[in-house]
């Protein structure tokens, strides 16, 4: 009997230190991401100087690099990113790529990149049939696997996966509370995306809910610790990751140590132990498996229970105009890092200890105008330079001294984008979308959200008449069910449907040619290249990600080979999740400390989070007719009695340029 190979451990870089630390812990691989274009712009990140040195040091010590790019490109950014690809390979020359925008695929193979190309969670590759088509239609040699899956559904995932493409699974970091890719809280409250790396993490606010005001969608920090063994019997799976790109030194160094012990001793009790009392002192938020084992699920949300990373070491003394105190229950280091207080409290700073204070001593804090903190508040260690991590990592800063250093400069390269040939202008047509069929007539198109009820209730001679609206999520447990439900419809007569993932293609079999397929607002189109690889895909015409303001979504036609459609009205979902949250009553008004409310709604195995004011561009439809739109959806969602109606503008990013 044959064993599979070990998977390799990747182990996150927000920064040079964390970088050295992940070499030092004895990491596989790496992943980092540049100071554009990457989904954790909120880390300090790399220059590609910076990087070319770091990863010349990773290839000598054995170690590869993975380049995260994993941003969404707007139309105007393709010549920008294209010469960041081009820089980046000429200099780099990263073993991988990882990324969620299907154009940089097209940037990076005419920019001569021969890597890897990793397709980002944030492309949210859900149903398992999927994976033959991506590999198929975008030369993908990986797919990195949403973390809200069953080692079961990881499992079927590893079935279908063809032999030339490998799986990635997440073990440890941070969760949404939203499915990645399927999350735009951040985006719709402020215009700073998460598909774009800049999230201010809304799902960690306070909300006021039915009397009680509490973090009902901050999550615990995935940690499958010692259940990661049992992916080892999978041979598809060759990456085990540790999320975590805006944490620390000594994070990473810990897990990474840790997740080593359980993958080469997984039968050793000794090493067992070793590697949780390590995760211990990584200085993470608490743990949970989440979904991993099937019969027993656990919802990683609580609010009742912290969620702040961190070792909690003292709470607060009483305050005056000086300052306060700790009496801290662990020694303290010098240039160990203290969070004082959570993230939405006035109080809330990082302290740097100046010098070492002994277990029960006392360490003074001076006063901050408005930020002293009441008695009480929790203060927690969140990283720390222990003196064996410090000797390591100085280690090999001074090999990193020792390379040559790398001369980078300018590139000249220019992206080959689609030849439009000026098709003749299509009238436009308002696509009004419900959750069921309307009685009597509607108007313009009908566009109808697939689910078992609808499609059975739709006579014969509607079923080819109507837009048939695929969920954002199938999860692997219905994959099959929604394959039957889209046979069957075919074989009555329908011919118009719109998918709103990726994978989704796959569950249309051969049956391609005579139907028209749109990809949804949901598969998140945002430039030339990325309506391209949708049009190689079998797609007949693509909505606009509802993340592009005014000046993207006029320039985004100009290049487009594909027709496009954009939502202009009604509800769109701050985020999707597979959770429920505990002590959130769906259909009841949630509201943040700024006053926005939110609520919930159950559809089929997902929970959908609303805004209480809708999206409205129907006055813009006539210039984005011009621009060359062609198809309007307006989603219709009907409000909850106990939700107020609030009056808000609903321009989403129409006016914002979204960072």
């Amino acid at each position: 009997m044959n064993t599979p190979p070990l998977p390799e451990i990747l182990a996150p870089a927000g920064d040079r230190t964390a970088f050295l630390a992940a070499i030092s812990a004895g990491a596989d691989a790496v992943y980092a991401g540049l100071k554009a274009f990457s989904a954790r712009g909120e880390a300090k990140n790399f220059s590609t100087t910076e990087l070319a040195g770091l990863t010349e040091l990773a290839r000598k010590k054995g170690v590869q690099v993975f380049v995260a790019m994993n941003s969404l490109v707007k139309p105007l950014e393709l010549p920008a990113a294209g010469r960041l690809v081009h820089r980046l390979i000429r200099d780099v020359r990263p073993a991988a790529l990882i990324v969620q925008d299907l154009g940089l695929i097209h940037l990076a193979r005419q920019a001569g990149f021969k890597g890897e190309i990793h397709i980002s969670t944030l492309a949210c590759i859900n149903n398992p049939c999927a994976l033959a088509d991506i590999q198929k239609h975008l030369g993908a040699d990986r797919v990195v696997l949403p973390r809200e899956l069953s080692i079961d559904e990881i499992r079927e995932f590893a079935s279908a996966c063809p032999p030339k493409l490998s799986l990635e699974v997440f073990v440890h970091g941070a969760l949404c509370f939203n499915v990645s890719g399927r999350c735009y809280w951040s985006s719709y409250l402020g215009g700073k995306s998460g598909l774009r790396g800049r999230c201010v993490q809304p799902c960690r606010r306070v909300y006021a809910h039915k009397g009680l005001d509490a973090k009902f969608f901050s999550c615990r920090d995935l940690s499958l610790d010692v259940l990661a063994k049992t992916l080892l019997s999978i041979p598809q799976i060759r990456t085990w990751k540790i999320e975590g790109r805006k944490k620390g030194a000594h994070y990473v160094y810990y897990t990474t140590s840790a997740y080593k012990l359980l993958r080469d001793e997984p039968a050793n009790p000794k090493a067992k132990k070793a590697a949780l009392e390590l995760l211990e002192r990584a200085l993470g938020r608490p743990g949970t498996h989440y979904a991993f084992l099937p019969q027993k699920k656990y919802c990683p949300t609580d609010p009742n229970e912290p969620t702040a990373s961190g070792l909690l070491v003292s709470k607060t003394g009483k305050a005056d105009a000086r300052g306060f105190f700790i009496k801290p229950r662990l020694p303290l280091l010098a240039n160990d890092l203290l969070r004082v207080g959570v993230e939405g409290e006035p109080w809330h700073r990082i302290i740097k200890v100046k010098r070492a204070v002994p277990k029960g001593g006392r360490l003074d804090v001076r006063a901050v105008k408005g930020k002293n903190p009441k008695p009480g508040t929790p203060v927690l260690l969140i990283d720390r330079r222990e003196p064996e991590l410090t000797h390591s990592v100085r280690a090999l800063e001074k090999e990193l001294q020792e390379i040559p250093a790398i001369k980078t400069g300018a590139s000249r390269f220019v992206p080959t984008l689609p030849r439009v040939k000026q098709a003749k202008r299509e009238r436009p047509q308002i696509l009004s979308v419900r959750r069921a069929l309307p009685v009597g007539k509607s108007q313009g198109a009908l566009g109808v959200w697939l689910s078992p009820k609808t499609a059975s209730a739709t006579s014969k001679t509607m079923v080819g008449r109507v837009w048939w609206w695929l969920p954002p999520i199938i999860w692997p447990n219905q994959e099959k069910i929604w394959g039957r439900m889209i046979q069957k419809l075919l074989r009555a007569g329908a011919k118009h449907f719109v998918l709103n993932a990726l994978g989704q293609t796959c569950l249309f079999g051969a049956r391609r040619g005579d139907i028209r397929l749109f990809a949804g607002p949901f598969c998140n189109a945002a430039n030339a290249l990325s309506l391209l690889s949708l049009k190689d895909m079998g797609f007949r015409g693509a909505f606009a990600s509802p993340e592009l303001g005014k000046e993207d979504l006029f320039a985004l036609p100009q290049a487009s080979p594909l027709p496009l459609g954009i939502v202009t009205f009604g509800r769109w979902p701050l985020g999707i999740s597979r959770i429920e949250a505990l002590g959130v009553t769906p259909e009841q008004p949630l509201t943040s400390p700024k006053g926005e409310i939110c609520w919930t709604r159950r559809h089929g195995q997902n929970t959908w989070i609303y805004p209480g004011w809708g999206v409205d561009l129907r006055d813009k439809e006539p210039l984005l007719t011009k621009a060359g739109y062609t198809m309007f959806a307006h989603l219709f969602e009907k409000l909850p009695k106990a939700v107020p109606r609030l009056s808000r503008p609903g321009a989403f990013n129409w006016d914002l340029r979204l960072l």
